[in-house]
Parts: C-alpha cells; sequence; structure tokens
C-alpha cells in the first residue's frame, strides 16, 4: 500500500507532472527537488551554493509535510551538471544533517536538468 503527498501549490508547486513523494510502507520517496523559489514558481539559477541551499530547504518542505526530517533519511542521490562543484555542494548539503546521521549517498554527473538549473537531490526517508 501506498499513498501520494503533494504539498499545497501556495507552499511549492511542481514544475512538472509529478508528485511531491510517495510513502510506501514504513519509506517515503521524496521526487528530486531542484532550485526552485516557492514564491515564484522559477528555479533559482544563482551560484551553486545558492542553488544547493534552495534544494536542501524545499526537501526539508516535503519531509516536514511527510511528518519526517533529514535525521531520517536512509538514501540521496545528488545529480550534478558540473562534478567540479561537488565541494561547495558537500559543505551546504552536510550542515543540513548531524554528522553522526549522515545517509547514504550517490552523486552522479549529468549534462542537463530541467529548468537548466546546476542541482537536483532525491531522498528516501523512513516514517515508519
Amino acid at each position: 500500500m501506498f499513498k501520494r503527498l503533494n504539498l499545497p501549490n501556495d507552499i511549492l508547486s511542481p514544475v512538472s507532472p509529478y508528485c511531491h513523494a510517495i510513502q510506501a510502507g514504513d519509506f517515503l520517496f521524496v521526487t528530486g527537488q531542484l532550485a526552485q523559489d516557492p514564491d515564484t514558481g522559477k528555479i533559482v539559477l544563482g551560484s551553486i551554493e545558492e542553488q544547493t541551499h534552495r534544494v536542501m530547504k524545499n526537501l526539508q518542505m516535503v519531509l516536514d509535510h511527510a511528518g519526517s526530517g533529514f535525521d531520517r533519511v536512509t538514501m540521496a542521490r545528488i545529480f550534478l551538471t558540473d562534478i567540479r562543484f561537488i565541494d561547495d555542494v558537500n559543505k551546504i548539503y552536510a550542515s543540513y544533517f548531524k554528522p553522526d546521521e549522515l545517509p547514504g549517498r550517490t552523486t552522479i554527473g549529468v549534462t542537463g536538468l530541467a529548468g537548466m538549473g546546476d542541482i537536483e537531490i532525491d531522498l528516501i526517508a523512513y516514517c515508519g
């Protein structure tokens, strides 16, 4: 059994046809989040630091809405248009977790992302 979880559009509206997260049993599968500004709906095309913070804040909104949090994330995937961004991304990404609560992670270099941003992150979180 599973259920779809969508944030209200006045919080963060999807930029394409997808659901923000799916809860399946005790796990929450959070859709890849871009650096979408929730106020304008547009992708933040600033520095990688600005984009990473925006992505992490969007992920936090989804986790909060589902009754979860970064402390319950079991796996993350980071998609980057330039793998040379990794050091800057790592600093910001790590700041959202306690050092002893880091999830498993995969980082993937890609040739492009929706909205022309430079980073997308999806998550799996325990919610049992």
